[in-house]
């Protein structure tokens, strides 16, 4: 028939598969040469001023990575970016970008400098992007509980501003971590047992894209079924499919009564098997961590702490709510569980300076470590799984076997109430292959227990390899095409999170 469309069911040359494997990823190609970067600067004073672009050493060196971080780094050997800026808005992010897809130059985002699985390591080199200067809260709307921050604000000095209206931001990583950071991880901290994580309490986000485009994700309705979820899309994407400029994020009320337990166990299966025993009767805690003996020695060989502590296996419980005699009973009711799983002793608190006193050793924790370096020059290689919490006792009791057997030595700490806890191992870099079997055993195990790599850390550099044995290829490839789409050039942070070229 004249006219008539012919239908071909054979694919052609030009069809494409729903997912991109690693071996079909089109070559990267960044331009990195001097006049290239050289002319970028020029262009790159112009939209921020000349003050917010910098090539000193110094600067260079401090946003390469940190002795506290697990991929191996040191200041003699980093590998450096070309330069660093320091943008104040959103519409500065966006023209900075454009400069950057022209001349297809790397681009490695900074906040806090927190991370520890190299998320912000710039091992490509090119353009660091530090947010550090767009540290504002844009709105507080008290009565819809969110406001709307820029990325460099920290959780700590948006919750000074929050108390003061009675409002806090429930997520709270390590200190110093900042909104971009948080969002970039999808983190999450000790009050993740009743809160949930950053997926949970971000409304919205301005995110700017590769080319420069800015995108907001949704309005600020606390819920809506309007189009594809952009905004988790981001989160957890550790800058490789956007930038951060603002985001909206939910509050809860402070709740008025709080209350800080701390128990002691003969073994970290006993501390295990009682934190898994209050979940599955349905008490209602806001946190509960899991420190071993090893840390709690730390804690008081390190005197970062004011109180002399029980060396033995130890929970810490925070009970919260609107009345104190509830609040009360529930402490009373996770004490009796407790001495039903051996704990050798018991003690609560609600007054507020003791219960910052016992509260004090869980986030003292890496740094009590840190200070227990047999030399200068150690390492520690801080890292997280999590698994289903009736495989949680399982876990513990495997990785404290493993790390002992290894020689190293190293501690186990948590936010045991949904299953995910950290292990933080110190070597000397001649050690650092027994670390690296330490850390991939346990991540190994989690896995088979159908568990994750990371519940909180994110993935970076470090834990790209361990995605295909949890996810499956065909996710990982599902992923990869996401970034191809988001990023066709490959420029933010390239190869972190999914391997976007080969090893």
């Amino acid at each position: 028939m004249a006219g008539a469309l012919s239908v071909s069911s054979q694919p052609t040359k030009t069809h494409l598969s729903s997912t991109q494997g690693l071996m079909d990823t089109p070559e990267i190609q960044h331009n990195l040469s001097a006049s290239n970067i050289q002319g970028a600067c020029k262009e790159f004073a112009a939209i921020v001023g000349p003050e917010n672009v910098s090539t000193e050493r110094t600067d260079l060196v401090s946003h390469s990575g940190s002795d506290y971080q697990s991929y191996a780094w040191t200041e003699e050997s980093a590998i450096l970016s070309q330069v660093i800026l320091y943008p104040e808005t959103t519409e500065q992010v966006s023209e900075l970008m454009k400069v950057c897809y022209r001349r297809r130059l790397p681009v490695t985002p900074y906040s806090g400098g927190t991370s520890i699985e190299g998320q912000y390591i710039p091992h490509l080199q090119g353009i660091c992007v530090d947010f550090g200067r767009m540290n504002n809260i844009v709105e507080l709307n008290e009565y819809d509980l969110d406001c709307v921050v820029q990325p460099g604000i920290g959780w700590m000095d948006l919750n000074e501003e929050l108390a003061a209206h009675g409002l806090f931001f429930p997520p709270d990583p390590g200190p110093g971590a900042m909104i971009g950071g948080m969002v970039g991880t999808g983190c999450s901290g000790t009050n993740a047992a009743a809160y949930g994580t950053m997926k949970d309490w971000v409304l919205s986000l301005t995110v700017v894209l590769a080319d420069g485009t800015i995108v907001k994700t949704r309005q600020r309705a606390r819920k809506s079924s309007a189009g594809y979820d952009l905004t988790r899309t981001f989160i957890g994407s550790e800058g490789t499919l956007g930038l951060v400029t603002e985001a909206t994020l939910k509050l809860a009320v402070k709740p008025p009564c709080e209350v800080v337990a701390v128990c002691t166990f003969p073994t970290l299966r006993d501390a295990a098997s009682a934190v898994r025993e209050v979940l599955s009767n349905g008490i209602q805690v806001s946190a509960v961590e899991i420190l071993d003996e090893v840390q709690m020695k730390s804690i008081n060989d390190s005197a970062l702490t004011r109180l002399k502590w029980k060396e033995e296996p130890t929970l810490f419980f925070k009970f919260t709510g609107s009345d104190k005699f509830i609040v009360d009973h529930l402490a009373k009711q996770v004490g009796t569980i407790t001495k039903q799983n051996h704990s050798t002793a018991y003690t609560f608190a609600s007054d507020e300076t003791e219960r910052h006193e016992l509260w004090s050793a869980r986030k003292n924790a890496l740094w009590s470590m840190l200070a227990m370096r047999k030399s200068p020059t150690d390492k520690v290689w801080t890292t997280d799984v999590a698994v289903p919490l009736s495989r949680l006792p399982d876990i513990i009791e495997f990785a404290k076997a493993d790390i002992e057997k290894s020689e190293l030595l190293g501690s186990i700490v948590g936010h045991v109430g949904d299953g995910n806890f950290h292990t933080l191992l110190l070597f000397p870099e001649e050690k650092r292959h027994i670390a690296e079997d330490v850390v991939h055993r346990m991540v190994d195990k989690a896995i088979e227990m159908k568990g994750t790599a990371t519940g909180e850390h994110g993935v970076g550099l470090v834990k790209r390899d361990y995605l295909e044995k949890e996810l499956g290829k065909e996710a990982v490839d599902a992923m990869r095409s996401m970034k191809n789409a988001f990023d066709p050039l490959c420029i933010l942070n390239c190869d972190k999170v999914i391997r976007m070229k080969a090893a």
